[in-house]
């Protein structure tokens, strides 16, 4: 049996791992598959305390966060699709079109 806390780091490790890659990547579609690493991070989480105290919440909280992340994954590629046809590029520091 591994341990609950084995799985809480391996969370935190994958949450920090999407946080830098959001931070430092320009391409926004790699910076969507770090949000979605830390979504995922989120879920083992709860996935992992929901075993840990034997509850079913957990795993609630984890269908309903898959939804939301799918949800937001078919606006943002639809937004970057809309984006590309216009300028070309999806260059992140290019998307200065909301800042005048």
């Amino acid at each position: 049996m591994i341990p609950t806390a084995n799985y809480l780091v391996l969370s935190a490790i994958l949450f920090a791992i999407g946080v830098v890659g959001v931070l430092v990547k320009r391409n926004p579609i790699v910076i969507f598959m770090c949000i979605e690493l830390m979504l995922n991070a989120a879920n083992l989480t709860f996935v992992a305390l929901g075993h840990h105290f034997a509850r079913m919440n957990g795993q609630m909280y984890v269908i309903f966060s898959l939804a939301v992340a799918a949800a937001e994954v078919s606006v943002g590629l639809g937004i970057i699709v809309a984006i590309f046809r216009t300028k070309q590029t999806i260059n992140i520091d290019d998307m200065n079109v909301m800042k005048n």
